[in-house]
């Protein structure tokens, strides 16, 4: 293994540590940007649902984008513009500088999970092994330490430009420094060797059809996070009636357990393969809503939440490492279009879970995305290793030349 793949790891790493950072600052302040704003709780809606939906709409843009520029090139300058507009937010006074801050935050973030998780499917195959699971522990370890910071601000009364700014002034030179250290899918640093086209997906197209499995486990897995991250707390105190201090925990025991799987189970997909990795996953996510769903108190029910963490938490690295393989000369292409069913996922679960919950019940509710969840069962053959052109099971790392990388972009 060389330095350079070595340096690119951890460069890339940091990427989805500071974005995990930067998006929890953003989520987890939404009550005191609406009221720096003044934004009308029949308005809220609007305004968080444009950021996911431009958010597709940026990554739609860079399965084009890719065609011309290096997946590395748009991560380096995205990443810098999602700083400066989660400050944006922050500064602002009106709500037309509100909006335009979260229509540039929404744009930005497309383009940077695209470009990051294309750039993290091209080091897995340069090493040869799974790793992308370990770029995803950086995004959750980043978006605890985001989650904390926010609390931070919100127990001393910080205003929001208070508690962006040396977040952005810290984060910003740090990305566009390590931004140095990209590395390809070739295995040398970005920009180190002329362009061969065959991982911009020119070496062959992205048939949807063959596509759709990943992007239908990629809406379902999304669903199931975006249960938690809206529904946990008022779940465990309206229906199963916990006090308001402890129906603060299972998203924070969420994250934890996400972290944690995240953080191994890169050593289970070695040991036991993608498949194997996916199917248990899907089953112990299902068995977590199961819980949820007919617990008779608030402790099992963070049991529950706690096993969702550790079911769900795999699904998603899996997916994109999974659209590569599928699509090898065109993996820039098919993890750009599996990038808009995160979003898609996104903004299906929270209003599908309040639907259910007020025309139905919310213990009911949660068994809609344990079903779905289960569905990934049905897909998980997608997961296998794909046939390469060598004749093997697997995908065979191109690191030859990976010495004669420089660090310029």
């Amino acid at each position: 293994m060389t330095e350079v793949l070595r340096r690119g790891r951890a460069s890339l790493a940091f990427s989805f540590l500071a974005q995990g950072v930067a998006f929890a600052l953003l989520v987890t302040r939404i009550p005191a940007i609406q009221d720096r704003y003044g934004v009308s709780d029949a308005l809220l809606p609007g305004f968080l649902a444009a950021v996911p939906i431009l958010a597709g709409v940026g990554s739609v843009a860079t399965e084009r984008l890719v065609k011309r520029v290096p997946p590395g090139r748009l991560l380096r300058w995205s990443q810098p513009v999602v700083l400066l507009a989660l400050l944006g937010v922050g500064v602002g006074e009106r709500m037309v500088e509100l909006g335009v801050a979260l229509a540039v935050f929404g744009l930005a973030v497309g383009v940077l999970d695209a470009s990051m998780n294309m750039l993290g499917v091209s080091l897995q195959r340069a090493y040869g092994r799974s790793i992308m699971l370990g770029f995803h522990a950086a995004y959750s370890l980043g978006g605890i330490v985001g989650a904390s910071l926010a609390w931070v601000g919100a127990h001393w009364h910080l205003a929001l430009w208070v508690s962006y700014l040396p977040v952005v002034l810290v984060l910003l030179p740090a990305v566009l420094v390590g931004s140095r250290w990209y590395v390809g899918g070739d295995g040398e640093a970005v920009g180190a060797v002329e362009d061969t086209g065959v991982e911009r997906g020119e070496g062959g197209g992205v048939v949807f059809k063959a596509l759709l499995p990943l992007c239908l486990v990629m809406t379902f897995a999304y669903i199931g996070d975006s249960t938690v991250s809206n529904w946990s707390a008022k779940y465990l105190q309206d229906v199963l009636g916990s006090s308001e201090q402890l129906a603060t925990l299972p998203y924070n025991v969420y994250m934890v357990t996400t972290l944690l799987g995240r953080a191994i189970g890169d050593f289970g997909v070695r040991r036991f393969g993608a498949v194997g990795v996916v199917r248990a996953g899907a089953l112990v996510a299902a068995v977590g809503f199961g819980v949820v769903a007919v617990a008779p108190g608030p402790w099992v029910g963070m049991g529950g939440f706690t096993l969702l963490g550790v079911g769900l938490c795999v699904l998603v690295p899996q997916t994109f490492a999974a659209a590569g393989r599928l699509f090898p000369g065109a993996s820039d292409a098919a993890i750009a279009r599996l990038n808009v069913f995160n979003y898609v996922g996104f903004l299906i679960g929270s209003p599908l879970v309040g639907a259910l919950g007020d025309a139905w019940s919310y213990r009911g509710a949660m068994v809609v995305p344990m079903v779905l969840v289960l569905v990934t069962l049905v897909y998980a053959r997608s997961f296998a290793p794909q046939p390469d052109r060598y004749g093997g099971g697997h995908e065979r790392p191109r690191t030859a030349d990976v010495g004669r990388g420089s660090n310029g972009l």
